[in-house]
């Protein structure tokens, strides 16, 4: 199997690329940068927040039998309500978190049924996707449109007797950059601060290694039981 994956400089995408390798998988790494040097790996560059930059992305899965995409990237800020907001951030937070990935899943699409490849897409969505949280419009928004996106697709393909998996996780509050940056906003922009930073304080925040290893062995034991789905 060959696996591609989305926002691999850090955090979660960082770890899910070196959980891959340690299995033997080949992975692809796709984004603005780079860190990772391995074998079994290679690197496209691509600015995800470019609508033309990803429409432009050529992908090759040769002649693999299965193909696993993970739409990792995404984006927050401004930790802010939206009528603080001295500009909109509506644009590239829904490119990021939306567009590129419903992007990146029609290319794989047809990639792999030109190729006859089996397609499994694990969209990395949230639980902001599923409920209102203040100063997060956009990224809940953005998060929500992806869990309904992900269903629909499944039903699609299911229509079609197609055997791609289609799945949007909420994979759970997770210590990275991201939950560093909403503990950083200011009090009086962010109703929810104190509860994110007694999660970090009471360290009940999930290692991005622990998440991307859960993740890697539901895929394996035959996947999750519902499209829209999180762990518990």
């Amino acid at each position: 199997m060959q696996v591609f994956i989305t926002g691999v400089s850090r955090g979660l995408g960082l770890a899910l690329v070196q959980e891959y390798l340690s299995e033997g998988f080949r992975v692809t790494g796709i984004g603005r940068s780079n860190t990772i040097q391995a074998e079994n790996y290679s690197f496209l560059p691509c600015d995800l927040s470019d609508y033309d930059q990803v429409e432009a992305l050529k992908i090759e899965i040769g002649t693999d039998p299965e193909v696993l995409l993970i739409n990792n990237a995404g984006v927050l800020s401004p930790v802010q309500r939206v009528s603080d907001q001295e500009q909109d951030y509506s644009k590239g937070i829904f490119q990021v978190n939306t567009i590129a990935p419903i992007q990146l899943m029609r290319k794989f699409l047809r990639e792999c049924e030109k190729e006859g490849s089996e397609l499994t897409i694990l969209n990395i969505s949230s639980g902001a996707g599923r409920r209102a949280i203040p100063s997060w419009a956009n990224y809940c928004a953005s998060k929500a449109a992806l869990d309904l996106f992900s269903e629909t697709l499944q039903f699609e393909e299911r229509e079609k007797g197609k055997r791609t998996r289609v799945y949007s996780l909420a994979p759970g509050v997770i210590n990275t950059g991201m939950q560093e940056t909403i503990r950083e906003s200011k009090p009086a922009d962010f109703s929810s601060l104190e509860t994110f930073q007694q999660l970090f304080e009471n360290d009940e925040l999930q290692s991005a290694e622990e998440t991307a290893r859960k993740i890697r062995l539901s895929l394996w034991q035959n996947g999750f039981d519902k499209v829209i789905t999180r762990f518990t």
